[in-house]
């Protein structure tokens, strides 16, 4: 099993060309150009030219790189697909998705534009209608690019006027029915950004908490938050052991065949051994820091 941690996921400004610089320097596992939000109407064609300029003309150190482009309703989504077919990104993140006919015309329109087949399509849930339809728009991954799911609880509240209350206890039923619909159909998910970048102890918690719920990793609007989130979804010591031993005691001649064995007072089943070999394959990645910023 091999893994490529997406613990970190730091949205950049696609206009901003200082905030590109630094972004090759900071230890983020993916980091996420945007041509969306953070660039203003008049500034997209510019800001789109600018972007495709700097990921031909440099590498980003061993980051994975993915554009959140404008959505195919904008006057700007076709041409940023056909501006950034072909350099080299991991994948396209979309926003606004609703519906599983918007994850088909995402990967009609990068196929139209010559995107190679290993760009997929991420699809932010970020919509009342998202969140309704997260099941048949994570079925739609079996037959088109769609690879993995990124909340967008802000645009999300606001539409709904939900207050997510303490712990987003208001918001974490809508977080759970997205990410059920993701691990249904093997796509990889991330948890939304945490707005008050000052509130270390806040986004530690929410960090936590995004973990335990099950996300592969958070999305994140600020480089001070970039330590604590790939802190937070590091496998720690006392996970790393207990996995090393279930592989172990599963690779004995004696319990090669079983399906379930006593190890250290526990009932272990096979299903845990899945479970320790990512916890495995994570670890060794980030200890080797095969392309890794971070470690």
């Amino acid at each position: 099993m091999k893994i490529k941690p997406r613990r970190s996921l730091l949205f950049a400004p696609g206009s901003n060309a200082r905030a590109l610089e630094k972004a090759k320097t900071l230890p983020a596992d993916c980091v996420i150009l945007d041509l969306e939000d953070s660039v203003a109407p008049e500034q997209k064609d510019s800001a789109r030219s600018e972007l495709a300029q700097a990921l031909g003309s440099s590498a980003f150190g061993g980051r994975e790189i993915v554009v959140r482009v404008n959505g195919l309703n904008t006057p700007w989504g076709a041409a940023d697909i056909a501006a950034l077919a072909n350099f080299g990104v991991s994948a396209l993140l979309f926003p606004k998705m609703a519906c599983a006919q918007d994850v088909l015309d995402a990967t009609a329109a990068m196929e139209k534009s010559g995107s190679p087949s290993g760009v997929a399509v991420w699809a932010m849930i970020e919509t009342a209608s998202g969140v309704l339809n997260a099941a048949e728009i994570a079925a739609s991954s079996h037959r088109s690019r769609l690879r993995a799911m990124v909340i967008g609880a802000n645009d999300l509240v606001r539409e709904t006027r939900i207050e997510p209350g303490p712990g987003r206890a208001n918001l974490t039923p809508w977080l759970l029915q997205i990410l059920l619909a993701a691990r249904a159909h093997g796509l990889d998910i991330f948890d939304s950004v945490y707005n008050d970048f000052s509130d270390s102890a806040g986004f530690a918690a929410q960090c936590a908490q995004a973990r335990a719920l099950g996300f592969d990793g958070k999305t994140l609007i600020h480089p001070n938050q970039i330590a604590a989130c790939n802190g937070a979804f590091t496998p720690q010591a006392d996970e790393i052991a207990w996995a090393r031993a279930v592989i172990a005691a599963f690779e004995t001649p004696e319990n090669a065949c079983k399906g379930a064995i006593a190890l250290n007072g526990r009932m272990v089943e096979r299903l845990h051994l899945d479970s320790a070999l990512r916890v495995r394959a994570l670890a060794d990645y980030l200890d080797a820091g095969d392309g890794d910023p971070g470690v």
